[in-house]
Parts: structure tokens; sequence; C-alpha cells
């Protein structure tokens, strides 16, 4: 585990409100819960390749931006059995606390809907175009940003 990415966990277990941080030259962190950090970081067209990343939650919609984003090395507290394998596949080097066979929703009485909305697909790209049609149908047709 680098500097960076001690960092980043630190950050991370240090604040309950945290969904999210990240090091790299600066600091980034966020509150927002489910992917929405991840596609942000990911529209603003900004290098994170050389960010290390700490994560609550990574299901394998989480997976799959982290790799868009072309990060190196992520923490995270649970991560999916799907998005472990999705990391691993794109040579990801992640840390982790508890690995569950799926992220449920908030609800707790079924699968988070962004890791059903990926569950069948295979390319990150795919998975962005998903993600994207899940938020908006969620939010009734609405946008993400």
């Amino acid at each position: 585990m680098t500097e960076a990415l001690k960092k980043a966990k630190e950050i991370l277990l240090s604040d309950d409100t945290l969904t999210c941080a990240a090091c790299g030259g600066d600091v980034f962190t966020s509150r927002e819960r489910g992917v929405k950090p991840l596609l942000q970081l990911y529209e603003s067209k900004k290098d994170y390749s050389h960010y290390s990343f700490a994560d609550k939650v990574i299901g394998k919609a989480a997976a799959f931006m982290y790799v868009l984003l072309n990060v190196k090395e992520i923490y995270c507290v649970t991560i999916s059995e799907l998005a472990a394998r999705v990391l691993d596949e794109h040579g990801i080097q992640f840390y982790c606390e508890n690995i569950v066979p799926a992220i449920k929703n908030r609800q707790g009485d079924g699968f988070c809907p962004m890791e059903t909305a990926v569950k069948d697909i295979s390319q990150p790209e795919d998975a962005y175009e998903a993600i994207v049609k899940k938020l908006q149908e969620m939010r009734g047709g609405g946008t993400h940003g």
C-alpha cells in the first residue's frame, strides 16, 4: 500500500460522512453515495491515473468506473465478488476489509440497482452507458449531473 493510499484510507475512515477519498497531488473527498462521485470525476476528463482511492463500498458499477478513471490502487471497506473480479481483470490493486457476494440496495431488501444494471456487462464503456441509463430511469428520465 503506497503512502498516498494510506493517506486516502486515513481520510476516509476519519469521517463517517465521507463515501470516498483520493490522494494524488491534491485531495478529493465526497459525501455523495453510490457511483455519482465517480461519474462526476470521469466526466470532468481530469487525469486520475496517479491517484489512490479509498471507498466505503465498491460494487461492479463502481469497479468499472475506477477502470475508466485508470486508477492503479484502491482501498475499500466492502467490495462485491463481481467488483473484485473486474478490478483483478484490469490490473487494479485493491485492499479490502470485506468481500460480499453482491451489494445490497439501501433498503437492504434486494440488490443495488447499479450492481444489477451492469451484472452481465464485461466492458467498462458499456457499463458507463448502462449506469447513466439506469440513473436516468431512477430519476424519471432526468440527467445525473
